[in-house]
């Protein structure tokens, strides 16, 4: 077990592309036969990140500052496709994170969140290929840095991380990728398409996967998982709901009816 913490150690504070994602590919999954919980190890504990390991570029600057541009141009559209690569760049910091940050959860935890990091590396990997195919490299568009924001606010309790971030940041890009695969349909980006059904696949996984820690720590602590729901969006300054909820995608994803019905009471 101390050897995987180092592996995910070394792969979260790495700031070289490539070799993060190669990092990450290389982890190699926990048997029950080897998994030893934290608790038990003479291990240093989880230190607080302000910053994850990341490049230099992209340029991170508040959200207003991130430039939209129309899809009728090159640039435009690999600015789009930038875009998602940036998400899913600091989704694979977001799952190796609640990796290293949380030490005293079940065997299958780890494993559920090896895979999501492992996923969201292969989406970067496609999206920064696609990228090249229009002559860009990620980092050369402004970027901000909303996603790792929300990881600072709840680095202290497994709870919040998993209410908050799969359940809300992850869970929006259900929302919204069928849009995105409409618009870049229609100025005949079919790769982007390709890439973001396979997104989409995995994403519905990511987000059950945090449904279901989340109502597992729910349940270790005797909560009710609503009304908990409805005080860690307040206390935490989560951002609002807006648009469209992609409902069949997020009944796949794990949240009930009854927590569907709750979101859309809390959209803007």
């Amino acid at each position: 077990m101390s050897d995987f913490l180092t592996e995910i150690s070394a792969a979260l504070l790495d700031c070289d592309i490539s070799e993060k994602m190669r990092r990450v590919a290389a982890i190699s999954p926990l048997s029950r036969a080897r998994f030893v919980a934290f608790s038990e190890l003479d291990v240093p504990p989880a230190q607080r990140l302000p910053n994850p390991g990341r490049p230099q570029r992209p340029q991170l600057v508040p959200p207003k500052q991130v430039a939209q541009r129309g899809l009728g141009t090159p640039e435009g559209r690999a600015a789009l496709v930038h875009a998602i690569a940036h998400i899913e760049f600091n989704a694979v910091n977001l799952a190796l994170d609640a990796l290293y940050r949380f030490r005293d959860m079940p065997f299958d935890y780890y494993v559920d969140w090896l895979q999501v990091a492992q996923e969201e590396a292969l989406h970067f990997n496609l999206l920064r290929e696609h990228l090249h195919s229009y002559g860009y490299e990620y980092g050369d568009f402004l970027a901000h840095d909303g996603l790792w924001t929300m990881a600072l606010r709840t680095d202290h309790d497994v709870l919040a991380r998993m209410a908050l971030v799969p359940r809300i940041m992850e869970a929006r890009g259900l929302d919204v990728t069928p849009g995105i695969q409409a618009r870049l349909r229609g100025v005949g980006d079919q790769r982007a398409c390709e890439i973001l059904d396979i997104i989409l696949r995995d994403e519905i996984g990511h987000v059950r996967i945090g449904n279901r820690w989340y109502h597992w720590c729910c349940a270790q602590r005797g909560l009710e998982p609503v009304a908990t729901f409805v005080q860690l969006l307040r206390e935490h300054e989560a951002p609002a709901f807006r648009g469209e909820l992609n409902q069949p995608a997020r009944l796949q994803a794990g949240f009930t009816a009854e927590e569907l019905e709750l979101i859309a009471t809390l959209r803007d």
